[in-house]
């Protein structure tokens, strides 16, 4: 009995631990982690500029390097009004580089 009060009560605590650290419903991994060390902002940050640029339900996110800014760019593809937008953040600055509705060449 007292072997099951310490489970529960781990358990608890473990729940209110990951709660209060806003690890709920997060991804762990996105496609380009490897360079999230090199990152200023953070991946929650850089969505909440994305949103703020363009509001409705980020659908893909990666972090990239390419041209233009400092050379590293969160990307998000956001779904708004019915259309697929691609929102891109710098990762050192938070500068909003790309606002764009893909072509149909998108990669």
């Amino acid at each position: 009995m007292q072997k099951t009060k310490w489970i529960v009560r781990a358990t608890i605590i473990s729940l209110i631990s990951v709660t209060m650290l806003g690890l709920t419903g997060t991804t762990w991994a996105y496609k380009g982690e490897k360079y999230a060390s090199q990152a200023k902002i953070t991946l929650k940050k850089a969505e909440m500029i994305a949103l703020q640029t363009v509001p409705g339900k980020i659908k893909d996110k990666e972090l990239e390097v390419e041209k233009g800014g400092t050379g590293l760019r969160y990307s998000f593809d956001i779904l708004s009004k019915g259309k697929l937008h691609e929102v891109g953040v710098d990762a050192k600055t938070g500068e909003v580089l790309e606002n764009s509705l893909p072509g149909p060449n998108a990669d």
